[in-house]
């Protein structure tokens, strides 16, 4: 459907943003019967998780791990007249963003289907119940009104700005990753986090001549030290260079071409292509909400309460319609918590009785990290938890190897660590950090169960899958 310019139009719900936790909020709103308006900037809808995040780069890593089983088919499992795995980014590339296209296509129809009036273009609040909208066509601006209004701009890559590091404009961000029209021989990927983990491990994986760098000794430093311990050194393992203690000081040479990157120790390297994954902020400038009197952070995110709600600097009325979530309020960034914000938020405000309280708990949030082997985890890390519980904690744990590489040489047999973190004389389960292959599958489960306060006797109570690596969450001792 095509965006909508409507002046001086009135609704009961608008949202500003079209990622997931705007169209997950908007249409929530909309199915309970409101008048619901959507306002996005960008050509498509979904934002950062459907056109450059979660799902190309799934799909990404889909490719990769596909590479690995071809190299895993015929020396391992005797499959025969199976050739080397030879990518072709090129042709692969139009097919993946055709793919983008009918999900942008869909949750378009989505809209139209909720009957959630949907704008193209930039929104800016004057007033507390109305919102400026400058069309994306270059049309005149106009203002719509609503009861509430919710802000769900998200995020985007933070780069270096050319004082900080001269030449980082030559380089791109994880969103460049995916406009790359063809594949980098060379790749030198700056960041420690896990898209810097994911991103490198999908291009050496494919074939890509990667170097990490990192300014520490490890990669996931916010994640459990045993998923850390377990994935840097077999990264190095792989073939993808890990610098460590590193930082970039200057970046030479011309886009599209090669590049020399200037380290701190006095180094250089020549690749072709510098992908800053230094972090993300959120997209709040231009929306109106300093002027508003909304209070944002020192890292520019929106300050919420427990239920959503935008809170207002001191000398500010504090008003009751005017909410934040996803990636905008910087807690948990990640598209799932989005939607189930943006739900629970419509919910309340629109929806029954029984929702009359409804919000979201930022508490046991599963993630998963598509690294070369996959990550899971829920919950507290060891070190969260002795902070926290102090000599209460217990750590279960086992390393094993997934059966898959039974029939796989000794040098590509890929790890899998599971630890458990228990608290207290019932040992309830606190924390679940586990790496190796599956774990992306396994989590799921697993974080139901620790959100339901399961304890590590409810696990050994529950009959184990054999054979998987899942069961050994079960059987520990």
């Amino acid at each position: 459907m095509a965006p909508l310019n409507k002046l001086q139009e009135k609704y009961d719900y608008i949202c500003i943003g079209g990622g997931s936790g705007g169209v997950a909020s908007s249409r929530r709103a909309a199915s309970y019967g409101k008048k619901v308006a959507l306002i996005e900037s960008s050509p498509h809808l979904g934002g950062t998780c459907v056109n450059v995040g979660c799902v190309p780069k799934k799909i990404m890593w889909h490719a990769a791990d596909l590479a690995d089983r071809l190299r895993h088919a015929s020396k391992g499992y005797h499959f025969e007249n199976v050739p080397p795995p030879q990518f072709n980014w090129a042709s692969f590339k139009p097919q993946r963003d055709a793919y983008i296209r009918r999900l942008n296509s869909i949750y378009e129809k989505n809209l139209e289907k909720e009957k959630v009036d949907y704008y193209g273009g930039t929104a800016r609040l004057v007033s507390p119940n109305e919102v400026q909208i400058t069309p994306s066509d270059g049309g005149e601006p106009y203002v719509i009104a609503g009861d509430y209004i919710t802000v769900a701009t998200g995020g985007r890559p933070t780069t270096p700005s050319e004082d900080q590091i001269p030449g980082a404009s030559l380089g791109i961000d994880s969103d460049g990753f995916f406009d790359l029209e063809g594949q980098p021989k060379r790749v030198a990927v700056v960041g420690a986090g896990y898209i810097a983990v994911e991103l490198a491990g999908v291009l050496n994986t494919l074939g890509s001549e990667t170097h990490l760098l990192i300014r520490r000794e490890r990669v996931l430093r916010t994640f459990d030290s045993i998923i850390q311990d377990t994935l840097t050194p077999w990264m190095e393992h792989t073939g993808i260079n890990i610098h460590k203690n590193t930082s970039v000081t200057k970046v030479e040479g011309q886009k599209g071409g090669e590049l020399t990157v200037h380290l701190n120790d006095g180094t250089q390297l020549k690749v072709d292509c510098v992908l800053w994954a230094i972090g993300r902020h959120a997209n709040t400038e231009g929306l109106g909400l300093e002027e508003l009197g909304i209070q944002l952070d020192k890292r520019g995110d929106v300050v919420v309460d427990e239920f959503q709600k935008a809170l207002f600097v001191e000398g500010k009325p504090q008003l009751e319609n005017i909410f934040a979530v996803g990636d905008i309020q910087g807690k948990a960034l990640l598209t799932p918590v989005a939607i189930a914000a943006g739900r629970r938020l419509s919910n309340r405000l629109f929806g029954p009785e029984k929702f009359k309280n409804d919000k979201l708990s930022y508490e046991d949030i599963p993630t998963v990290v598509f690294s070369h082997p996959t990550i899971g985890t829920v919950g507290l890390t060891e070190p969260e938890a002795r902070e926290k519980y102090g000599s209460d904690v217990k750590i279960y744990k086992s390393s094993f190897r997934s059966l898959y590489f039974s029939q796989i040489e000794e040098e590509h047999k890929e790890p899998t660590v599971y630890k458990l973190v228990v608290v207290g004389e019932e040992e309830r389960v606190v924390g679940v950090h586990i790496i190796g292959q599956g774990s992306d599958e396994v989590m799921q489960g697993f974080a139901v169960a620790v959100k339901m306060g399961a304890r590590k006797q409810d696990l050994d109570d529950t009959v184990a899958i054999h054979p998987t690596s899942a069961e050994e969450l079960v059987t520990l001792r």
